[in-house]
């Protein structure tokens, strides 16, 4: 329900395109990538691009699919996205353990970091979860962060928004307005104070159907319940979130954190909450914390950034683990200068905590930073031999081969964009890899891909075409295909973000 499912951006959105009827008249024409390797192509030229044909799962509509992956699209192009892969992979990792629990089957889900210090997280039909670093900032424990990303889940395995479509459509089109401007304040750099005036506007609209939605939540929490007991969290840290968010309302004068005003908090549903809370038991507790405090310690640098010690402050007065202030102390002193200082740290806490995979990957980002470029690659190569799967390792192991073997740079961003569809930042660095490494045609068509990811498909469409001129040049017939069924995709897929 898109009252209950999103921040202002998303719920703008999504009554844009409930507003259209023929939105439904155009099922297929786009979906959302999904690798395909297209035979025709000669080795070493295709590195498997986004295929738009791929069926949705049985849980999710194929309508909802491809509304939330356009919507995906357009919200990157608006939105401060949280570029950090080693936390892209941490909340990845959380939605998968929930996934299963959440009543969604095999669900594709997508997830998006915002770069924003507000309190929010949100969901949007299709499978798309978002979560801004200013929830790390607030949520102290992993089973909090887990209690909201299981709430959101419980919203999407409910269905509400299509449940809720028909009563929105009643009310939405005088919020739909107000919460356009605030969209396009936030998108020409009004930042959080667009977000919030679009905010102000969709906190009248649920107040409009307040005594409909509250079901939707009780749902939702019931869900998130159980899936958190079942994957291992202590679902009374539920409970604790909301109330710490009451707690922060009333600090602020009243004014609720963001994710209130989408997820209205009262004391009967805290206390509702709480004895359902009561009811579940957690089988096989999750002893994982630490992974996610070094998390948290990164998003509090981000929310912190001009100022680090405040991020350091924040953990010490949190009581956080001490391997996670020494972590944070470590990416304070990398960014000081002090590089050898922040290596030695991080390799003797990899060396104490062998099984997470984002010390390593850390301490490798740190010598990349520093120009230390041989370093780097090193130690990412010795990290995926353990770890091969580790997406943050591969990137950043593509990322520095390219200022030493643009060849081998593009073997392995082929190999992580062919893993991360949906990933932009992966088909920047594959563009540029192909670049450098003489296969301009292949470059172009990257290219033209990271412009669809982050919602700018006619820029998207003007490279290919440049793609596909550059592929007749050089005679490459199986890239000038494979263009050109791309170029058709694109179209498709334009028709549709044309619903918003």
């Amino acid at each position: 329900m898109l009252r209950r499912t999103g921040t202002c951006l998303t719920a703008c959105a999504l009554s844009l395109a409930l507003a259209l009827p023929s939105q439904a008249q155009s099922p297929g024409r786009y979906e959302a990538p999904g690798l395909t390797r297209s035979p025709s192509v000669a080795a070493g030229g295709d590195y498997g691009l986004p295929s738009l044909t791929r069926q949705g799962s049985q849980a999710i509509s194929g309508e909802e699919y491809r509304l939330g992956r356009a919507w995906l699209r357009q919200f990157r192009a608006r939105a401060p996205e949280w570029q950090d892969a080693i936390a892209q992979d941490y909340v990845e990792s959380l939605v998968a353990r929930l996934l299963p629990h959440s009543g969604l089957g095999d669900a594709r889900t997508a997830v998006t970091l915002v770069e924003s210090r507000l309190l929010n997280a949100f969901a949007v039909p299709g499978g798309v979860i978002g979560v801004n670093a200013g929830l790390f900032a607030f949520a102290e424990r992993e089973a909090e962060l887990a209690s909201v990303i299981a709430h959101e889940l419980g919203h999407l395995s409910q269905r509400h928004y299509a449940r809720g479509q028909a009563r929105a459509e009643q009310t939405q089109i005088p919020a739909m307005a107000a919460m356009l401007a605030g969209m396009l304040l936030a998108a020409g750099g009004g930042g959080d104070a667009g977000i919030a005036a679009a905010m102000g506007s969709q906190a009248a609209f649920i107040q409009d159907q307040l005594s409909y939605s509250r079901r939707f939540e009780q749902e939702a929490d019931r869900v998130g319940l159980q899936a958190m007991a079942d994957a291992g969290y202590e679902p009374g840290a539920m409970v604790e979130m909301f109330r710490a968010m009451q707690r922060m309302m009333s600090l602020q004068g009243g004014t609720p954190p963001e994710f209130l005003l989408t997820h209205p908090v009262t004391e009967s549903r805290i206390s509702d909450t709480q004895a359902r809370a009561d009811q579940v038991s957690v089988a096989a507790p999750r002893d994982g914390d630490l992974h996610y405090q070094l998390v948290r310690a990164r998003a509090l640098l981000t929310v912190h950034d001009r100022d680090p010690q405040q991020a350091s402050t924040r953990l010490a007065q949190d009581q956080a683990p001490e391997a996670a202030r020494r972590y944070l102390s470590a990416l304070i002193d990398a960014r000081a200068g002090r590089t050898d200082r922040a290596l030695d740290e991080l390799d003797a806490l990899a060396r104490s905590q062998p099984d997470l995979a984002m010390l390593p990957a850390s301490a490798a980002q740190v010598a990349f930073e520093a120009g230390r470029i041989d370093e780097a690659i090193d130690r990412s190569r010795r990290q995926l031999r353990l770890m091969p799967d580790y997406a943050p390792a591969s990137r950043l192991l593509g990322e520095a081969l390219l200022q030493r073997d643009p060849d081998e740079a593009y073997r392995v961003l082929r190999e992580l964009a062919d893993a991360r569809p949906e990933d932009p930042q992966a088909f920047t660095l594959l563009a540029e890899a192909a670049g450098r490494s003489g296969r301009e045609a292949w470059g172009h068509l990257a290219r033209a891909e990271q412009l669809q990811l982050t919602g700018r498909i006619d820029r998207a469409i003007r490279q290919l075409e440049v793609a596909k001129e550059v592929a007749e040049r050089e005679g490459d017939g199986a890239a000038a295909s494979h263009i050109e069924r791309r170029r058709e995709d694109f179209i498709g897929y334009r028709e549709t973000l044309e619903k918003f």
